[in-house]
């Protein structure tokens, strides 16, 4: 069993790696425990807005390179996945809340305010939508990094990349948006220590 400490320390452990060893391997297993992890994470109304692209023969990673500005992690790296968002996140309700009303954990009352709530907040408001696709699906992704951390593996996340070209090479429906790439491997070589802000530098007390 984990302690806190070393949660703590797979935490601080954490950084961006961009040299891989590409002979590694991710075993099967363990790439769907880190994601059955990330999938975790709280989200609005429970409505889980992430998907994942998972990237990982040779060939369709050195598509998803040519689309990543060609940068190398994304190839050599063991997978590379593509984190998306969901914009039309509130028909998942239906399933979510379906299965607590089936299973007597709420009432129809309940599953009927639910979705009346979600149904409201997304009606005809795509910034509200892609808002929170983008923020729910940063939350797994970040989770994703975190697990395979402490599995013992190595991370990348990565914005630099043309969407437009990624939709249309991997054909991702319109409902879903790219919101990261993370590459995951083994590193190779040393990582070279980036400069933090200090805690005095990024926190603000009560108000600015």
């Amino acid at each position: 069993m984990s302690t806190a400490a070393d949660v703590i320390e797979v935490m601080k452990a954490r950084a961006s790696v961009r040299k891989y060893d590409p002979q590694a391997k991710i075993p099967q297993e363990e790439l769907d425990e880190i994601l059955e992890i990330a999938t975790r994470v709280p989200s609005s109304w429970n409505l889980q807005h992430w998907r994942f692209l998972v990237i990982a023969s040779p060939e369709m990673k050195e598509r998803l390179r040519t689309i990543a500005n060609n940068q190398a992690q994304v190839s050599e790296a063991s997978v590379t996945v593509v984190v998306l968002g969901d914009l039309k996140a509130n028909e998942t309700a239906r399933v979510v809340y379906g299965e607590s009303l089936k299973k007597g954990e709420i009432s129809w009352e309940v599953y009927d305010r639910m979705i009346g709530q979600v149904d409201e907040a997304y009606q005809n408001n795509f910034q509200f939508a892609r808002d929170e696709a983008m923020l729910n699906a940063g939350l797994a992704a970040m989770q994703i990094m975190l697990a395979a951390k402490a599995k013992g593996y190595d991370t990348c996340p990565i914005g630099g990349f043309d969407r437009k070209k990624l939709v249309e090479a991997f054909r991702v429906p319109d409902r879903y948006i790219p919101v990261m790439l993370i590459s995951i491997g083994k590193k190779a070589g040393s990582v070279r220590p980036t400069q933090r802000l200090s805690l005095d530098q990024v926190t603000i007390r009560e108000s600015f």
